[in-house]
């Protein structure tokens, strides 16, 4: 393992993102204050509770899996665009180490990244709502492990783009429509039986449940097929990005 090549992609990854600092972080922050007074505010005065749980505190993990989803897949996504885009990509893929390093340099700058933001947005959310995190281990491992995981499917989708509007068409057309169907703001026993089922096909569900469980005891599915699903995610995406070094994809023309 060539520690030197991770720790010089890291660092580089994650300067770039304190040179837009106030991008990077405090949009985040901006984002949560304005959903907390839109749906906390307007909706919660006629929501009061959901499952036991304040409206307010309720929509607090939608919150930071709609921020952890976005900012990962565009920080890993941009990262590896950007040397692809520029041909520095190539210089990269010269040097004497492995696509392993390469992608634990990347993601790994990431979803730190993105990890970052989901402490900030949940410190944040306890300056409006009162917060109490039952399974604080649970809580930190779904965050760490979605983190990851989209980072890694960022990564794939820089590797996939071809341009900077292609870059953009899958978190803005997929993800983000996913996440607010997903249960961020509601539970899926509010829907109608008929969407409920069609619900369950969305798995942003099940990192959402998951989250949320780990926050009140209160989940849409079992933390246990919440768990098993980020773990198939990840491992699928781990081994897309593996064909997509083995055979070039995208990489070597």
């Amino acid at each position: 393992m060539n520690i030197h090549a991770v720790r010089v992609i890291y660092k580089y990854e994650m300067l770039r993102a304190w040179h837009t600092l106030l991008q990077s972080f405090a949009s985040p922050v901006i984002s949560t204050v304005l959903y907390f007074v839109v749906f906390g505010a307007a909706i919660g005065s006629r929501i009061e509770q959901v499952d036991g749980v304040s409206y307010g505190a309720f929509i607090v993990p939608g919150l930071i899996m709609l921020a952890l989803l976005t900012h990962s897949i565009a920080n890993a996504s941009f990262g590896i665009f950007f040397p692809r885009f520029t041909g520095t990509i190539y210089e990269i893929l010269s040097a004497p180490i492995s696509f392993v390093e390469i992608l634990i340099g990347y993601v790994g700058a990431a979803a730190t990244k993105s990890f970052i933001i989901g402490i900030i947005i949940l410190a944040t959310a306890g300056f409006f709502v009162p917060l109490e995190i039952a399974h604080p281990f649970w809580m930190l491992l779904f965050l760490i492990l979605t983190c990851i995981s989209f980072s890694l499917f960022g990564f794939i989708i820089g590797l996939w783009a071809e341009d900077f509007e292609k870059l953009q068409l899958v978190p803005l057309l997929v993800i983000t429509p996913l996440v607010f169907l997903g249960g961020s703001f509601y539970t899926i026993d509010m829907l109608p039986p008929a969407w409920q089922t069609v619900t369950l096909f969305n798995p942003v569900v099940y990192l959402i449940s998951g989250f949320r469980w780990s926050f009140f005891e209160v989940s849409d599915v079992s933390v246990w097929v919440s768990l098993s699903v980020v773990s198939g995610f990840l491992f699928i995406c781990l081994v897309t990005v593996w064909w997509m070094f083995k055979t070039g994809y995208r990489l070597k023309h």
